[in-house]
């Protein structure tokens, strides 16, 4: 059973280690020092809840349920997009973005669990992580051997989440100079932007000529959202 647990060790940081929206935001909050363990302990409790469904059972309803898949979709690239919007503007105008710790303005708890939640919750390749890679995976074990595949697997959120966010923490002196934190911003703004166009070509026939489209939309509804609400 111990091969069992490191097997779904091994696989769940396959699947968290690659950057994508949720370490972004775990890094970006652990470099403020600002709900870094919150936003840690959050993110475990999501992986937890999806592997666990994947696992015992819950890839079945994502496989079955496009037309679920598809709203997550539209819902999480509208959100990536503009909150890479919003970064990217921080980033060029710089501002309280870039401050430095002693002048940065504190995000508050709420708005932070929100985002959290948004990019964790609406973006589709954490349900294709947990719920299709893991859950068709530790779903073909016996029921004994399930519980060692998921434990590794939560075990794998649990080591890296909490690294990223007491590392980020810990180089957060460094990380959060001025001039640095202007390319953290710009970085975070491309990863958002990657990420959304990544999810919008796999599950929509986009042409090219679209895309410029795309960030003219995400530019106006930035327009109507504070600098300060999207970036946490």
């Amino acid at each position: 059973m111990l091969a069992i647990f490191f097997q779904g060790f091994a696989l769940g940081m396959a699947t968290i280690v690659p950057l994508g929206p949720q370490n972004v935001l775990v890094m970006n909050q652990g470099i403020r020092r600002q709900h870094h363990l919150l936003i840690a302990s959050l993110c475990l409790l999501s992986d937890m809840i999806l592997i666990m469904a994947g696992v015992f059972g819950g890839s079945a309803l994502l496989s079955r349920s496009s037309i679920l898949l598809q709203g997550v979709t539209l819902a999480g690239v509208i959100f990536l997009t503009v909150y890479g919007y919003t970064a990217v503007r921080h980033a060029w105008r710089g501002g309280g973005a870039i401050a430095s710790q002693t002048e940065m303005r504190p995000s508050t708890r709420r708005r932070v669990v929100i985002t959290m939640l948004a990019v964790t919750w609406l973006n589709p390749h954490v349900y294709l992580d947990t719920l299709v890679v893991l859950g068709s995976l530790g779903g073909q074990l016996e029921p004994m051997a399930r519980r060692f595949f998921a434990a590794g697997s939560i075990g794998a959120s649990v080591v890296w989440f909490y690294a990223l966010a007491l590392l980020s923490a810990r180089l957060s002196p460094w990380l959060n100079r001025p001039p640095v934190q202007r390319g953290i911003q710009l970085f975070v703004g491309i990863v958002m932007w990657m990420v959304a166009l990544k999810l919008a070509f796999q599950a929509w026939p986009l042409s090219w000529p679209t895309i410029p489209v795309m960030f003219q939309v995400a530019g106006v509804l930035a327009a109507f959202v504070h600098p300060n609400h999207l970036l946490v």
